[in-house]
């Protein structure tokens, strides 16, 4: 309990540091929403701005703003004359339905193929595995995105944008479910593809550097199976990076995502942010950054307290 609470303290100051660091730039930025209103006169503009809290002090104004986090309305939306809350919580469920699977399977890919690998270190099919990994590396997601939309929009194999098609209410539950996995296919193809290489490698170096310790050649020499070696001992072995690597590849994830919403027609939080920057609505920016902080914080808790549980090194008292 005291290690996950030093842990969770660390994530809080982090989290306050972000806030008030973006608040500044936030402040720092040219303009703010009622400048884009060319048709309203300038002394209706001050008042506006006024009556909205943008003429107090940016202490007062941080304040205020961080109250309103606490109370879950993440601040006030000028352009939408709405609390932000309401607008997160729309679509947030998507983004994260969209994260979460595109992840799962990033992973579900990405053991055995660096497992595979590993043990195949010096043969053509390791050769093989590595071109095929850094040919996906140096592709950009937004390249990725638009070549796919390209041959979606050619073979009309899958849906462009949305998350549901038009008669989606009328389908039974089977039906909606591959209708919801239809349109996730697009966009988790993209995130999966531009993340796989990352951990393939991250879990080929683990794994390999394990091949070489002694316990390792101690287990060969009694005759252990390969495939049993590999999966019952030394990859469990080879966690601790792997566990961290976790961590930072749902903040990563989660980030690639906004973008891959943008270009997919996904609809959650990323083109909400795009419309709000757009409209120099910055109340939407600020909480979508520290959503997106705060599951980073959280994955980063998640490793670090599994880390914990599987490293007796890091449970030993210090002397």
């Amino acid at each position: 309990m005291k290690y996950a609470a030093r842990r969770l303290a660390h994530g809080l100051l982090l989290l306050t540091g972000v806030s008030i660091l973006c608040f500044l730039l936030a402040d720092l930025a040219p303009g703010d929403f009622y400048t884009e209103l060319h048709f309203v006169s300038g002394q209706d503009v001050s008042v506006m701005r006024a009556r909205a809290g943008l003429e107090r002090p940016l202490p007062l104004r941080y304040l205020s703003w961080a109250a309103s986090a606490v109370r879950g309305d993440w601040g006030y939306s000028l352009a939408y004359n709405s609390p932000v809350g309401l607008l997160v919580k729309e679509r947030i469920g998507a983004t994260l339905l969209l994260t979460a699977t595109a992840m799962l399977l990033a992973w579900l890919l990405a053991v055995p193929w660096g497992v595979w690998s590993a043990a195949r270190r010096g043969q053509w099919g390791c050769a093989v595995s590595r071109i095929v990994a850094a040919a996906l590396l140096v592709v950009p997601d937004l390249l990725l995105a638009l070549a796919l939309l390209a041959l979606a929009a050619g073979s009309g194999a899958f849906p462009i944008g949305g998350m549901h098609g038009p008669d989606y209410e009328s389908l039974p539950a089977l039906g909606r479910l591959r209708d919801l996995a239809w349109h996730l296919a697009l966009p988790v193809a993209v995130l999966v593809l531009g993340t796989l290489p990352v951990l393939v490698q991250h879990v080929r170096s683990a794994v390999a550097d394990v091949m070489d310790s002694p316990f390792a050649q101690h287990a060969r020499a009694l005759g252990i199976p390969r495939h049993r070696l590999l999966f019952r001992h030394l990859l469990p072995a080879a966690l601790n990076p792997l566990i961290s690597l976790f961590g930072l590849s749902l903040g990563t994830l989660l980030s690639a995502s906004l973008l891959v919403e943008v270009v997919m027609g996904w609809p959650g939080l990323g083109p909400l942010i795009l419309d709000a920057i757009m409209a120099r609505d910055f109340a939407i920016v600020l909480a979508v950054v520290m959503f997106s902080t705060l599951f980073l914080v959280l994955g980063n808790l998640t490793a670090d307290l599994l880390l914990y549980r599987f490293d007796p090194r890091i449970r030993a008292p210090r002397t």
